[in-house]
């Protein structure tokens, strides 16, 4: 998909098919009563295929829409909004959840509305891109057929630019380290912790608010002093955080609390500034072939992270050190994006160095 998209120009029609897709999979999940577990497995599947390609495409369109010296302030923004959106659709299904006798529906019917309400929402502000983006014809080369040899063809081309791969090998390996602590955190803390359902689900909706301020906050220090610095200081309190997480105590919400506030202070900049940096990276022409490599970085590595979680476990006994392993991505990571150069790696792409990176 990425390779039609540059190769023909025309990404809002990809993005709003995958959009859409994945929209109505979501909105299907309303019809998941009963023992109807292999229709929910193939809606679950369809949905996150259908999201990885909308994603990808959206971000291509980032070195588009920004400037070079505005990227770091426009991916942060756009991860702010999409945070806050996230927040207030997490706060109606909470409430129609906790209270379904009151609105005449059974548990299982609240759940059932809940996730058909995140595909209608899905489909709602798909609206937004596809009414105001514009595609744009570029300089870029044409492409072969999409497929597993465009594939190749791909990571064949980004040799050519090896220190945007460097680039990409850092960003699987802290990523990696980011999507487990996000899975894997309310299992330390209902396992490890004895909290209760209450205390996560609260804990959830901290995250996804204070998500909103630490991309907005990291986008100013972006500013300031760059986007790789900046990406490198979030690694650093990601590993505190992680240190700080082995040595609460159980049965204390509270500090589980803090621990919360420490993930969404951090999350939301470390993604969108990962983002940014990588859009000064790609050649221009190739956005959204390079934009499905980053999106494979995403989601087609983040099994290692659950792996070395769950097999830690299984050696140790203890959650406290699973958590605790996880230290070892946000290190690898940081020592990986530090010896990236990332001004030489934008001029061998061939992209204007901004002032500030």
């Amino acid at each position: 998909m990425g390779a039609a998209a540059d190769r023909t120009g025309r990404k809002k029609p990809l993005l709003g098919a995958a959009a859409y897709t994945g929209a109505a999979a979501t909105t299907g999940m309303f019809f998941l009563d009963g023992d109807r577990y292999l229709l929910g497995g193939a809606l679950l599947v369809v949905a996150n295929a259908a999201q990885s390609v909308a994603m990808m495409l959206y971000n291509s369109y980032l070195p588009q829409i920004a400037p070079p010296g505005e990227r770091d302030a426009v991916s942060s923004r756009g991860w702010a909004f999409g945070y806050a959106a996230g927040s207030l659709m997490l706060v109606a299904n909470l409430v129609l959840y906790s209270a379904h006798a009151s609105f005449g529906l059974t548990e299982s019917a609240a759940v059932r509305v809940c996730l058909a309400s995140a595909g209608l929402w899905w489909g709602l502000f798909t609206l937004v891109p596809l009414r105001r983006l514009r595609d744009r014809h570029t300089r870029g080369e044409g492409a072969s057929a999409p497929g597993p040899r465009q594939l190749a063809a791909t990571l064949r081309d980004m040799r050519r630019h090896p220190l945007t791969l460097a680039f990409l090998l850092a960003y699987l390996v802290y990523n990696d380290g980011i999507q487990t602590v996000i899975s894997q955190a309310s299992v330390y803390g209902s396992e490890e912790l004895g909290l209760g359902q209450s205390t996560l689900i609260t804990a959830v909706l901290l995250v996804q608010v204070l998500a909103v301020a630490g991309a907005l906050a990291m986008g100013r220090l972006a500013r300031r002093h760059g986007a790789k610095r900046t990406v490198l200081g979030s690694l650093v309190a990601w590993t505190a955080t992680l240190a700080a997480g082995y040595f609460l105590p159980a049965g204390a919400p509270v500090w589980f609390f803090v621990l919360a506030a420490g993930i969404g202070l951090v999350l939301g900049g470390s993604q969108a500034l990962s983002r940014s940096l990588f859009s000064h990276l790609v050649p221009a022409g190739k956005e959204a072939e390079y934009f499905s490599a980053y999106e494979m970085s995403d989601r087609g590595m983040s099994w290692l992270g659950p792996l070395l979680f769950g097999v830690t476990y299984q050696l140790s006994g203890s959650y406290r050190s699973a958590i605790i392993s996880l230290v070892a991505f946000f290190v690898i990571g940081f020592v990986l994006l530090a010896r990236v150069p990332v001004r030489r790696a934008i001029e061998d792409a061939g992209n204007p160095v901004p002032d500030t990176i």
